[in-house]
């Protein structure tokens, strides 16, 4: 099956995805922040780098877009019909480097919390 746009328009969609600063994660935040969470966002210096990181808990947020890190079983996380076996192995990739990540949280004795789009 041929994609429905054109490679000029398909480049345009896929550049406007962003991988900061979503709508979850500003939902997340302005909630964590009202109830009088303080952290700090991006943390390069821990493994994954978290999107939300409270120190002074040890404990780390991870808010996942549920296309793009397999969310299994929710209506979001739909393999395109087309170049399917790169997308599997894209996705595949993408969750075993999250699983990775974590490992190497545990070790540094750091709590997580994986937070999905679709917030289920």
């Amino acid at each position: 099956m041929t994609d429905v746009h054109d490679r000029k328009t398909r480049s345009f969609n896929m550049s406007r995805i962003r991988s900061k600063d979503t709508g979850p994660e500003i939902l997340v935040r302005k909630f964590l922040f009202g109830k009088g969470f303080r952290y700090k966002l991006y943390d390069a210096t821990l493994p994954g780098k978290p999107d939300l990181v409270f120190p002074k808990y040890k404990t780390v947020i991870f808010i996942h877009g549920c296309f793009w890190h397999g969310h299994e079983g929710c209506k979001y996380f739909v393999i395109p019909k087309t170049r399917r076996e790169w997308w599997i192995e894209k996705i595949n990739r993408n969750k075993q480097l999250d699983s990775e990540s974590i490992k190497k949280l545990r070790m540094l004795d750091w709590k997580h919390l994986l937070v999905f789009e679709c917030l289920s």
